[in-house]
């Protein structure tokens, strides 16, 4: 069984786990389905807009996809986050990416 069948397993159980729909997200980075994984993005950041880890990962979607102006505002979105979250390091990776951007 690959990864991504395990995690659809384990989601079975637990549909709503954002541990698991997070690393859904990133295997399917991993074989080429951006959309998926934005659509999943987007899917566990509206439900959960504290789940920090989420935010670098869908702009970096977004980015990639030439979709600029919405990643630059998934950006700002992560690093408010963080701030509320006191989560200093994924702070600085999200103003990193951010103003890796937009200069």
């Amino acid at each position: 069984m690959n990864r991504i069948e395990k995690i659809l397993e384990f989601l079975a159980q637990q549909p709503q786990d954002n541990f698991l729909r997070h690393a859904l997200a990133l295997e399917y980075i991993k074989i080429g389905e951006e959309v998926k994984a934005r659509d999943l993005f987007i899917e566990i950041l509206t439900q959960s807009p504290d789940y920090i880890g989420s935010y670098y990962h869908l702009a970096k979607i977004l980015e990639k996809g030439a979709q600029r102006g919405e990643a630059i505002e998934w950006y700002e979105k992560g690093m408010a986050a963080a701030k509320l979250a006191k989560d200093d390091h994924a702070y600085r990776e999200l103003q990193g990416a951010y103003e890796d951007l937009i200069y």
